[in-house]
């Protein structure tokens, strides 16, 4: 069966993430992400005018998944602390991901050459994934089960806990190391600091 236009898209930006996490932004040309794809040169310009366009896309298309992702598993019911918690976890996931701080650390050592698209994922991040977290607050606060006056620095305390932990210990200690807490515990710990602070 044929793919359509958007299916050969979204085949270009799965492999294209494949490569760059694997082989770095240097050695992922065009001519090797339209190989992998499976698609003619051609074809990969006529959905990506350049390699840094095709990078910037790949990012934006990850983060929109892991914010979806992250909005429908802590969009359920239960108590404050049972949806904060399905949020935690969620984003601990995202945060833990070796590709997660791969991508991450290609984006920060790209930075020069790409300030725009460092800024372009920073704001995604915030915007989308730090959305989510925002919304689930607001929501949390408007049912009285929180005592928040600004619920993007309640997001933001919540997210640093979570990071901190996961993202950041990855960052430094490589992409695959993990801490020696388990990541629920992490979460759970965190949600109950959180609800300490911020719980009605």
């Amino acid at each position: 069966m044929r793919q359509g236009p958007e299916e050969k898209r979204q085949e270009i930006l799965s492999t294209a993430r494949t490569l760059f996490v694997t082989e770095g932004y240097a050695a992922t040309g065009m001519e090797v992400v339209a190989r992998h794809a499976g698609v003619s040169t051609a074809t990969l310009y006529a959905h990506f005018q350049s390699k840094a366009d095709l990078f910037r896309m790949t990012l934006a298309e990850l983060i929109s998944e892991v914010a979806q992702g992250v909005a429908r598993d802590s969009g359920g019911s239960g108590s404050a602390q049972q949806r904060l918690t399905a949020f935690a976890k969620s984003y601990a996931a995202f945060c833990a991901s070796p590709s997660t701080r791969a991508v991450l650390r290609m984006v920060c050592a790209e930075r020069r050459r790409f300030t725009e698209a460092g800024t372009a994922v920073e704001t995604r991040v915030r915007d989308e994934i730090g959305g989510v977290a925002i919304a689930l607050i607001s929501q949390l606060a408007e049912e009285g089960a929180l005592r928040v006056e600004k619920p993007a620095w309640a997001a933001s305390h919540l997210l640093g806990m979570i990071e901190h932990a996961t993202l950041l210990y990855g960052l430094m200690r490589g992409d695959e190391a993990q801490p020696e807490r388990p990541a629920d515990t992490i979460c759970e710990d965190a949600v109950i600091t959180f609800m300490a602070r911020y719980g009605a």
